[in-house]
Order: C-alpha cells, then structure tokens, then sequence
C-alpha cells in the first residue's frame, strides 16, 4: 500500500482497490491502520470532474511514511567527506564535523543549563542531564557513576558508519561532551569501531560550569586560555577512536 502512494503518489482508496484488485473495504482497513501509526494522512480534494456532492479523499504518504523505504544519506554523506578530505585534507574535515555538531551542542547547552537552574542551591548530576539532551536527540544516553567519576554511554550513534572511516567525527563529540560537562572526558569505545556502546569516562569531581573548557585540549581542538587541573583517575585510555580507519 505505502509502496503504491510512494510510486503512483496520492490516490483515492478506490484507485488503490483497482490496482490492487481487492475491495475498497479492505483497502479502507489498511489505510486506517497507516494512518493510526502516522505513516498516511487523509486529505479532501475536490475534483471538477466529480461535480457537486461530498470532495473525494485520497491519501498521502507522510515523511514517517517516506523514512521507511531506504536511502543512502550514508553513502551521500561519505562521498561529500571523501570530496572535503581530498580538497582540504583532515582539517576541512574536522571542521565540517565541529559545524555538523554546533547546533547539537547549543540544544544540549540549553537543555543542561534548564536542569540545574530547576534545581538551585542542589548538586546537579550535569552528566545525567546530558545523557537526557541526547536521548532526545536519538542517542539512547545514559550515566552512571564509577569509582572514578562518571560513564556516558551512547547506546545509538547516527553517523557511526560514517565516523568508522572518518574519525574526526568522533573526535569532535567528545570535544563537545567535555565542554558540557565541564571537564576533560576520555572515550573508551565506541560503535563507530566495533564496540556495542560509545563509552566516555568522565573523571570527578566535576566543575559547575557548562561552557568552561577541557582540563586538556583533545586531539584536534584548541587549547583554551583557561587552564584547569587535570584528573588523577587511572582509568585506562582507549584512543582507538583517533586511529583514522
């Protein structure tokens, strides 16, 4: 049914009975079960052939409809890196990466800051309030405390196929998540290479400021004037995300 509205465009459910060969009934049936989960929508037409009387209603696939049927932003969105890195090298890549992740880091911003201003004068877990801003961004976060601070875990990533050749991309959402939190944070793992989750440790106590800078710059971002002290965790390092793939 979705498949003949994505080919034929808006039809009637009496042009849909006709090329499906079954009655307009049953077709009834299936376009109110696509139009309950969002993924059709009914509209009112009017047609000058049809004269007078009631307007015919044909149906319409909607973007939830369209997003089932493939695509190929992935492949869309490396052969654009693949064309950047080749003109401008890793840099120009970084700094598409960084300009991809800027709106992201405004909303999360915003998000965070909402949080702790709920809760005035209480400690305010910046990290599980992070881990909700992705969430709805389609990350799946969530934190939990450790011995030596704290884990974000990152349970979706929408770009890894991309970031698997293209490391920068990891690269600058740590820089991001650090910034947020207000500390410099290590990545552990991450989907992009294989592992289940994308895991960032992020050592304790934390800073109460939400924009201030890493203790130490990541590879690829630069230093801050500010210096911070640095941590003392033993957590193990994993820098696999900065192997270029």
């Amino acid at each position: 049914m979705s498949g003949l509205l994505l080919e034929h465009g808006p039809q009637t459910a009496a042009e849909l009975a006709a090329r499906l060969g079954i009655s307009p009934a049953a077709v009834r049936r299936h376009l109110d079960a696509l139009v309950a989960t969002g993924r059709v929508e009914e509209r009112q037409v009017r047609d000058a052939q049809r004269g007078r009387g009631r307007p015919a209603r044909s149906f319409h696939l909607t973007d939830a409809g369209r997003s089932t049927f493939p695509h190929a932003y992935d492949d869309l969105a490396l052969t654009a890196l693949r064309y950047v890195a080749g003109v401008g090298g890793p840099d120009a890549v970084r700094a598409v990466a960084e300009q991809q992740l800027a709106g992201l880091e405004r909303r999360a911003s915003d998000a965070v800051e909402r949080a702790v201003n709920a809760h005035p004068g209480e400690p305010v877990d910046r990290a599980q309030a992070l881990a909700a801003a992705l969430t709805a961004e389609g990350y799946a976060a969530s934190a939990s405390a450790i011995s030596s601070g704290g884990q974000l875990c990152q349970h979706h990533c929408p770009v890894a196929h991309v970031a698997a050749e293209f490391p920068q991309l990891c690269e600058a959402e740590t820089a991001v998540i650090g910034r947020l939190v207000g500390t410099h944070v290590q990545r552990l793992a991450t989907i992009a290479h294989g592992d289940g989750i994308c895991t960032t440790h992020i050592p304790g106590p934390l800073r109460t400021g939400n924009r201030s800078a890493p203790a130490r710059p990541v590879r690829g971002e630069r230093a801050a004037p500010a210096s911070a002290p640095t941590s003392t965790s033993t957590t193990p390092t994993n820098d696999r995300e900065r192997t270029p793939a």
